[in-house]
């Protein structure tokens, strides 16, 4: 690609980053749908949206601090508005518990945090190191965002499911994840490239995860366990003898099921009570 200027480049990654970010960002719109057509958000979480605000709002900040970053900023802004959207409408109709849980996050950890950030970084921290300590803020918060998805990765692990894991918004992330690394390495922008090769390997190991899991044989397996339970169950169903035993303190009867193996004696039955009547 010597033909395009290292300028080019940079502006090309950042535009196709800002383009698959935004394809991200309106991924949730299904799931508010949903809330503002049931007229409730109970079921869903805050958090992933609080913490999606605080990313963009410490990357606008590292971009308005940062000469000739303006596709860092456009994305950051969009993503802001987004998020605020999002956590508008579930705080609208959020039950009163969930809703005072948001509200109490957002003031601790949005306003708060970020507050706080912003007025020691603006008035203890003067010059180039105003930049590079904001810049290893946004690096170290990035890696946490994107160590996120390792409980999903887990999740499906243990279910052998890939029912909570898309593999479009994976891919998504990868994508995304590419374009911002290059971007940010053709900048020498350390704090934009590396914690986006960590989402790089997640990303991967997430589609990994559902090619293997995708595959609905498991699924296939535990219901042919699930028949056969059955199966055996019937069978020692029709192999009792119904009987009732008289409880002389009240005036009802307690219904058993008295099962007898096949190769035992009477003695040895083995009793299970069903029901009380």
């Amino acid at each position: 690609m010597g033909f395009l200027s290292n300028d080019q480049l940079i502006f090309i990654f950042g535009l196709l980053g800002n383009i698959v970010a935004v394809g991200m960002f309106l991924a949730p719109v299904p799931t508010f749908y949903t809330i503002f057509k049931r007229k409730s958000s109970e079921g869903f979480q805050s958090i992933p949206y609080s913490v999606a605000l605080m990313s963009a709002s410490l990357l606008l900040y590292y971009g308005i601090l940062k000469t000739n970053a303006s596709l860092l900023i456009s994305i950051n802004s969009i993503g802001c508005a987004f998020e605020v959207t999002y956590l508008i409408i579930y705080l609208i109709y959020a039950p009163k518990q969930e809703r005072m849980h948001t509200v109490k996050l957002l003031l601790i950890f949005n306003l708060g945090s970020f507050g706080s950030m912003l007025l020691v970084t603006m008035l203890l921290i003067k010059g180039s190191n105003q930049l590079s300590v904001v810049g290893w803020i946004c690096a170290v918060f990035s890696v946490a965002v994107c160590a996120a998805p390792l409980s999903v990765m887990r999740r499906v692990i243990r279910t052998k499911s890939v029912e909570y894991l898309p593999f479009a918004l994976s891919a998504s992330l990868t994508l995304n994840a590419v374009m911002w690394f290059f971007y940010g390495l053709l900048q020498h922008d350390y704090y934009i490239a590396l914690p986006n090769v960590l989402g790089f390997l997640f990303g991967i190991a997430q589609m990994i995860l559902y090619m293997v899991y995708k595959n609905p044989k498991n699924n296939g397996e535990e219901k042919e366990d699930q028949l056969a339970g059955n199966k055996e169950v019937e069978k020692m169903t029709n192999e009792n003898e119904s009987c009732s035993v008289d409880d002389p303190d009240m005036e009802t009867k307690i219904s058993t099921c008295c099962f007898k193996p096949k190769k035992s004696n009477a003695n040895k039955k083995m009793e299970v009570i069903c029901t009380n009547v």
